[in-house]
């Protein structure tokens, strides 16, 4: 299967799921660790779930994006 386009549309899903397991207190340094993870969900159930090299590879690229654009919004929006 070929990573299409849309599939971006993951990343802020991983994002949003993030905020929620931090709203329920989810310590703050085991965030990136549930960010690869569900982005390796991702990958084996919705993107690649015929192909585990893909998948991994997939899930850890949206996992490790959705690291980049939490932190990126926290950054720019920190007061």
């Amino acid at each position: 299967m070929e990573f299409q386009a849309y599939d971006v549309a993951l990343v802020p899903l991983i994002v949003s799921l993030v905020g929620v397991f931090r709203a329920a207190g989810l310590p703050v340094r085991w965030l990136p660790f549930t960010a690869i993870v569900l982005g390796l969900a991702a990958g084996f159930v919705y993107i690649a779930p015929e192909d585990p090299r893909q998948a991994v590879l997939f899930g850890l690229i949206m996992g490790t994006s959705a690291i980049g654009a939490y932190s990126g919004c926290k950054n720019t929006f920190r007061k």
